[in-house]
């Protein structure tokens, strides 16, 4: 009798129902990867989003999406009031509205500006007036941290 040995290369596979099948030939390589982008640590503020919302807002308004504030407040699950109270963010002068889109992440803690405090700069209807204001509170903001 003589000894008769044969190779052959094998890898498993998973199968369906937990099954494993084995397959002829060195195991297939695992896809490339393309480079997953850079997440940013920390997470947009609440104004930049409530900004934003605003503008999204308008816009839906604009279109025709939506017929009123009221639409808005039934689609969102929120009171008019508060629907109102966004939208008055569009009152900010363009680049008050362009810095509040802009805040810098927050990367532990609180947000540094709240839109209560921004409300009663946004009710002004004077843009050099509400420019000083926005001074203020970044100012004060800044000096309290």
């Amino acid at each position: 009798m003589t000894n008769l040995t044969v190779a052959y290369k094998v890898h498993f596979q998973s199968a369906r129902h937990g099954r494993k099948r084995m397959s002829e030939g060195a195991p297939p390589s695992p896809p490339i990867a393309p480079a997953a982008p850079a997440v940013p640590l920390g997470r947009i503020p609440r104004l930049s989003r409530l900004m934003a919302l605003a503008i999204r807002f308008e816009t839906l308004l604009a279109q025709g999406h939506v017929k009123d504030y009221a639409d808005v407040a039934r689609l969102g699950y929120v009171s008019r009031a508060r629907v109102t109270q966004i939208m008055n963010l569009q009152q900010l002068a363009p680049d008050i509205q362009e810095a509040i889109l802009f805040l810098p992440l927050i990367k532990k803690g609180r947000d540094s500006v709240k839109e209560w405090q921004v409300r009663p700069i946004a009710a002004e209807p004077n843009w050099t007036i509400q420019r000083r204001l926005w001074q203020k509170l970044l100012k004060v903001r800044t000096t309290c941290r």
